[in-house]
């Protein structure tokens, strides 16, 4: 799976659970998330969880926040690389 097919799937993903009735163009690769105010603590963690899920991985405490989850690419990022490190 591509960085980029990732950075979709999370976008799809966002949009339905946080997003509903936003349209998909408002939210691009690099719309701020966490530090933009989508998504709260609880957000984060629920997305989280779903890539863990989604992508048998598993994030340390210290990956959970903005420097590796504020955007779609940079979720995309950490994701490939713990995929690729499986």
């Amino acid at each position: 799976m591509t960085k980029d097919q990732i950075a979709q799937a999370v976008k799809d993903y966002v949009l339905a659970e946080f997003l509903p009735d936003e349209k998909p163009d408002a939210l691009d690769a690099s719309t701020p998330l966490i530090s933009g105010g989508i998504l709260d603590s609880i957000a984060t963690l629920k997305l989280v969880s779903h890539l863990e899920d989604t992508y048998g991985i598993e994030f340390e405490a210290h990956e959970v926040g903005t420097d590796h989850l504020d955007t779609l690419n940079d979720i995309a990022s950490i994701v490939a690389s713990k995929v690729a490190a499986k």
